[in-house]
């Protein structure tokens, strides 16, 4: 353990500690005042429940780290099985929440298996991409994880979870587009995928139908929120009255005003306006800063990987952090419609944090795997010298 501790990055561990620590002091702050008022639970109810899902994250990447990165692979083709099984299993059993049916009830908690998906297909198509690079010049091989990750997406949109399919088809295609893959086969692949959607326009416009629900068409219409206050524009436009409230820096810790049942969930989709409106305008650019050097951090231990897999894991990995980041800021701003997206190590959630510690893992792992190869040959350097 202390040669695993020696190579991890050090300086991406203390910055993720401290993005956990301030996330679960804004859920704390956040969510106490609906926790009570609205379902009459204790104030620490989420806080409590944020802190076990940390926990239990914790342990988990306690396990994780031991094993290397091809175990990893391996255990993602299990993974993937299972999680194309749950997505299934949620269309006849799922519980609906917000409008989609995307979580299993596990007593007082409940697990998304859509936002595993994202995690475990980085290290499926990382592995697989790394075993099979000899044979990238078939289009088969090539493209099964197009199909198997195509399929995924599809169930993911069928909850309906258009956010979550944005998000995990973003992830899967940029990897792609990073795979050492024949300029040819991913040039047919855009031309194919380009088609497909045509032809899909094609056909809604002929028979008149949507394939998208009455109620995601209506997020559409995000500019000008609070002209529609009493309506669809009141959670974006009370987020808005959260930062001005806010100013510079902050009416102080705990003193929202905007938590009070204005903002419905305070404690996920719009914690960033909560904080902003605490803490002021200084604490969410320091936030958005410190998500950028984050960023920098795992591109940079990717870029010094020397397998492809390792590669591949930071690059899907920055890719998962840094949509979620984006739509949910871009959506709270009204710039882009709401797609109920969590910001990372901010906002409240089990599956989400779970899989964020599970990412960051598989990032220091890489960074071990590296740090510990870097050392075996400057020692067989030293012997020959």
């Amino acid at each position: 353990m202390g040669k695993i501790f020696k190579n991890l990055d050090k300086q991406l561990l203390v910055i993720s500690v401290i993005l956990f620590v301030v996330g679960l002091i804004m859920v704390f702050s956040s969510s106490n005042v609906t926790a009570y008022m609205r379902y009459a639970a204790s104030p620490y109810n989420y806080f409590i429940k944020q802190g076990i899902f940390l926990i239990t994250g914790v342990v988990i990447s306690l396990v994780m780290i031991r094993f290397n990165t091809k175990f990893y692979g391996i255990i993602s083709n299990v993974l993937l099985i299972a999680v194309i099984s749950s997505l299934i299993a949620l269309l006849v059993v799922g519980r609906a929440k917000n409008n989609a049916i995307s979580w299993f009830a596990v007593g007082p908690f409940s697990i998304q298996p859509s936002e595993f998906a994202k995690v475990i297909s980085i290290i499926f198509m990382a592995n697989y991409y790394e075993d099979k690079r000899d044979k990238l010049n078939s289009y088969w091989y090539s493209l099964f994880p197009i199909i198997i990750c195509g399929i995924i997406a599809l169930l993911i949109f069928a909850q309906p979870d258009l956010g979550t399919m944005i998000i995990y088809s973003l992830i899967v295609a940029i990897l792609f587009f990073c795979e050492p893959i024949p300029k040819m086969i991913k040039l047919k692949f855009v031309i194919l995928v380009l088609g497909g959607i045509l032809l899909m326009g094609v056909v809604v416009l002929g028979t008149g139908k949507s394939l998208i629900l009455e109620r995601q068409l209506a997020r559409f219409n995000f500019t000008r929120p609070c002209d529609r206050l009493l309506e669809d524009g009141n959670q974006v436009c009370n987020g808005y009255i959260a930062i001005n409230n806010g100013g510079l820096w902050g009416k102080g810790l705990g003193n929202s005003t905007q938590k009070y049942l204005y903002l419905p969930e305070p404690y996920t989709d719009f914690i960033f306006t909560v904080m902003v409106e605490e803490l002021g305008c200084v604490a969410g650019v320091l936030l958005i800063l410190t998500y950028l050097y984050l960023l920098y951090r795992i591109l940079l231990i990717g870029r010094r990987s020397y397998t492809n897999r390792g590669c591949a894991i930071c690059y899907g990995v920055s890719c998962y952090i840094f949509f979620h980041i984006v739509i949910n800021l871009l959506g709270i701003m009204g710039l882009i419609p709401m797609t109920g997206v969590p910001l990372p190590f901010m906002s409240y959630g089990g599956s989400f944090t779970i899989c964020l510690i599970a990412a960051l893992t598989m990032v220091q792992r890489v960074s071990v795997e590296t740090g510990i190869r870097n050392q075996v040959s400057t020692k067989k350097k030293e012997k020959k010298a």
